[in-house]
């Protein structure tokens, strides 16, 4: 194994050194690229999120979807209603459960699943990265998630 090397305790506090900044700025500048390519499937990115997961998932409950996209009911209804409003998702009372709501696309919402398929491949030119490349980041995105969540769920380690 490499020995990790000493820091700098001047980097300790430098922005341009932390992890968080650098998702943060890549964020904003997904959003910013999103913003223009969503346009013309008049999505936000946050909707195009919740027709990803339906078109991946088909019919969900309204928590479960939620689950998917790591958002709370009071984030996800705002954005489930203005895609109702826009014709591509229906929310129906489940009959199993009348304390569930079931979201489901419309034939409008499943139509757009074509159109957007163009979204993803435009995203990977834009960032200049092989497809390796990209699965191997969202391999350690994803494993920094997940070690970030476990640190959530227990004592942070050195925040005593």
């Amino acid at each position: 194994m490499t020995p990790t090397p000493a820091v700098d305790p001047a980097d300790l506090l430098r922005l341009d050194k932390q992890i968080c900044f650098s998702l943060h700025a890549a964020t904003r500048a997904f959003n910013g690229v999103y913003r223009v390519l969503l346009k013309d499937l008049g999505l936000t990115y946050p909707q195009y999120l919740v027709m990803m997961v339906l078109w991946e998932h088909g019919e969900l409950p309204v928590k479960r979807l939620g689950e998917h996209l790591r958002l709370d009911s009071g984030t996800l209804s705002p954005l489930l209603k203005r895609l109702e409003a826009a014709g591509l998702v229906r929310r129906e009372r489940s009959t199993r459960d009348e304390r569930s709501v079931e979201v489901r696309l419309t034939e409008e919402g499943q139509a757009l699943h074509e159109r957007a398929l163009e979204v993803p491949r435009r995203i990977a030119t834009v960032t200049g990265f092989d497809l390796d490349e990209l699965r191997d980041l969202r391999s350690r995105l994803d494993r920094l998630t997940t070690a970030l969540d476990e640190a959530a769920l227990e004592e942070t380690p050195g925040c005593r």
